[in-house]
């Protein structure tokens, strides 16, 4: 069983903490939009970099580990005419796999970018070539939480894991953390997700964030399909650490990741609204804020005369007004105010002090 006395606060990936309490870790999903042009995945990584992303994120399969030949066509690579005529799924994925000579060049470009370098592992010797470029942390993807054996390869790096929960329950994942645990492993966050591309809004079940953090009491954070950023917005607010989301160069462009990835721009936009996020969220004290401070003495209300009054002449209620600025006797002092005396010549419409008061 989880040991939850054992969870982390945050956990380390590169210089970053990721937790709750620290910024939100956002991995720029690059996927297979790099179209086997090593240029292209370059510039993947400069876009993300620019846009202010912490990570960049490729993908380490081959159609020969991943899938059987006659495995058949999924469906979204179906309806947007992604494979060429005659091809099987097979085919398809084995034309976008990523060359893996290009892990060192691209982990370079990245440290050259200062942004960190990620990869997601489909097969054990891919934990092995990424270990070997210094990768610091591992991104598991939602069809592999039943995948025992990468599981525990690696969970022995002793690296971070970054683990999405597309399509599972609480007893897939326990049981997931638990294999990870296993092996000594206590560095996890876990990503909700949802496996279609892209999903429907009403299917993202957000809320289901909180449960599995009460429940496993690890880090979580949300891996989104969806085409904008609403989602990845509305997933910070309800205290994701991590957002992951798919870009391109281009929507327009072959690949079956393409069609519903962020743009450039849209990926930049991305970034900055989970910052301001972050900082709207603030503090959980309700309480007066510094910028609040001015605007409450000007435009709360106070007691201010509504005629001359004479010295000495008794206070009614006809003789006050309420106005702003709220710099003078309170509102709710009313009837205390009323039948006593003024001090002094008090003149229409000045704001009522203690002091003018018998």
């Amino acid at each position: 069983m989880i040991n939850r006395l054992e969870r982390k606060k945050s956990i380390n990936i590169g210089k970053h903490k990721v937790g709750a309490g620290h910024p939100c870790f956002i991995i720029a999903e690059a996927g297979s939009n790099h179209d086997r042009k090593l240029e292209q995945a370059f510039q993947l990584i400069d876009v993300a970099a620019e846009a202010g992303a912490d990570a960049v994120k490729f993908q380490t399969f081959s159609a020969e580990t991943l899938y059987s030949r006659k495995a058949p066509m999924v469906s979204h690579i179906r309806k947007t005419k992604l494979s060429e005529k005659g091809e099987t799924l097979w085919d398809v994925i084995k034309r976008v796999e990523m060359p893996r000579k290009w892990h060192a060049p691209l982990a370079e470009h990245c440290r050259k970018r200062k942004i960190i370098f990620l990869s997601t592992p489909f097969d054990e010797k891919a934990v092995d070539e990424l270990e070997a470029v210094g990768v610091p942390a591992y991104k598991i993807a939602s069809v592999d939480i039943t995948n025992m054996p990468l599981l525990r390869k690696t969970a022995r790096t002793g690296k971070p894991i970054i683990l999405s929960t597309g399509a599972a329950n609480l007893a897939d994942i326990e049981t997931a953390v638990n294999v990870i645990h296993s092996e000594g492993n206590k560095s996890i966050i876990l990503l909700h997700c949802v496996i279609k591309h892209p999903p429907e809004f009403e299917d993202l079940n957000l809320r289901a964030m909180e449960t599995m953090r009460l429940a496993l009491h690890l880090p979580v954070g949300f891996s989104d399909h969806t085409r904008g950023i609403v989602a990845d917005v509305a997933a910070v607010a309800l205290g994701a650490c991590v957002i992951e989301k798919h870009f391109t160069l281009n929507r327009s462009l072959p690949g079956p990741d393409h069609p519903f990835a962020l743009e450039p721009d849209e990926l930049k936009e991305m970034c900055q609204a989970v910052r301001l996020t972050e900082k709207s969220l603030g503090s959980p004290l309700k309480r007066v804020t510094p910028a609040e401070a001015e605007h409450i003495l000007l435009s709360r209300r106070s007691l201010v005369a509504a005629r001359d009054i004479k010295k000495g002449k008794t206070i009614t209620r006809s003789m006050l007004a309420v106005k702003r600025p709220g710099c003078g006797i309170p509102t709710d002092m009313m009837n205390i105010i009323i039948g006593r005396k003024a001090r002094i010549n008090i003149e229409h419409d000045e704001i009522l002090m203690w002091e003018m008061i018998e």
